[in-house]
């Protein structure tokens, strides 16, 4: 998952949320290179994920089932992990609530949220609909669509930022608490949530085809890139609106997402697609430069440096985390694919 003080692997187990993206991370090392060296990898870290099928303690399963099964069973055609991704997509669909419309984040802190989401949940959507497409099951996108749908209803801004927190009552299924848990403040513009918002809505949109998620994500584009402003060399801060900010540490993990989701984007726009291509191949510049891209050989193998996971917490502060070289690599994934397009 990252660095311990000490230097020292700090690894996890699998009902971690951050579990499938060292699969991932190899399963896009494989899809790059066609080194089937990667692919025997692959393949065992991402076997260690089953069992996580069934768990249904938080919202987690589709970072950790997509990121490993899906590209498994993309790069594989293997049947086996079609059945996985199905069963997880399954386990996901439980912690729906019909009456709030949403999908519930996590069951922790219940003396202080009845029912929370977060924004990060929106990537939880992607393996509704691979099950959808998959079963023809209209449960799943129904699920996802609702889940879509509240959240853009109840955790924007009016300048298009996002909450982190929003938390439901049950029985009226009304918001009782709009909140953060990793930013900087209740109102304050988590990096890392406008990213998931941006990543979200992104996706929702190429799965639905519906023009509200397209102008969603593009609102919030707009929002990260005039009105949250990047740093000059386009790697955020931890939080926006973090005091002293050109102290506060940067956060890559914030960049790599959303240069991942604006290369997805720019494919969609009809007017701002060279705008999006333009801020992801400026934050990739960064990415790769000296300062972020660790030498080869340094920080037991991780690509990226100077992510932060929780500053209120002082936990993963200015550390490589795995997720951000996933999407790291998923965006160079889709920058070739943009360039073999045209």
């Amino acid at each position: 998952r990252s660095l311990k003080p000490s230097g020292e692997l700090r690894l996890v187990k699998p009902k971690d949320w951050t579990s499938g993206f060292y699969p991932g991370v190899l399963w896009f090392m494989y899809d790059l290179s066609r080194d089937t060296t990667w692919k025997a990898y692959a393949t065992a870290f991402t076997l260690l994920l089953e069992d996580e099928k069934n768990n249904a303690r938080d919202h987690d399963i589709g970072f950790k089932m997509m990121s490993s099964y899906g590209h498994a069973y993309r790069l594989t055609g293997n049947k086996h992990y079609r059945e996985v991704l199905i069963q997880s997509a399954k386990t996901l669909t439980t912690r729906y609530n019909n009456k709030v419309g949403c999908i519930r984040s996590w069951d922790h802190h219940k003396d202080k949220w009845q029912f929370p989401v977060i924004i990060d949940n929106m990537m939880n959507l992607e393996l509704l609909f691979f099950a959808w497409k998959e079963t023809n099951d209209s449960l799943f996108y129904n699920v996802a669509n609702e889940h879509a749908q509240t959240t853009l209803k109840n955790h924007f801004r009016k300048d298009y930022s996002s909450y982190h927190v929003v938390s439901y009552d049950t029985i009226s299924g009304d918001v009782m608490e709009k909140n953060t848990h990793q930013g900087f403040a209740h109102e304050s513009s988590w990096a890392r949530g406008q990213a998931w918002a941006l990543y979200g809505y992104t996706m929702m949109y190429r799965e639905t085809k519906n023009t509200v998620y397209l102008d969603q994500a593009e609102n919030i584009a707009d929002y990260i890139i005039n009105t949250a402003q990047f740093p000059d060399d386009y790697i955020p801060y931890w939080d926006y609106h973090a005091p002293n900010i050109t102290d506060e540490p940067k956060d890559a993990s914030s960049a790599a997402i959303m240069a991942s989701a604006f290369y997805e984007l720019s494919s969609f726009s009809m007017n701002n697609g060279e705008l999006y291509i333009r801020t992801a191949d400026r934050i990739m510049t960064s990415l790769s430069s000296e300062k972020y891209l660790c030498k080869q050989g340094s920080n037991k193998g991780f690509l990226l440096a100077h992510s932060t996971g929780s500053k209120p917490k002082n936990s993963e502060v200015d550390v490589p985390l795995v997720y951000a070289d996933y999407y790291f690599l998923e965006a160079l994934k889709r920058k070739g694919n943009l360039l073999e397009n045209n």
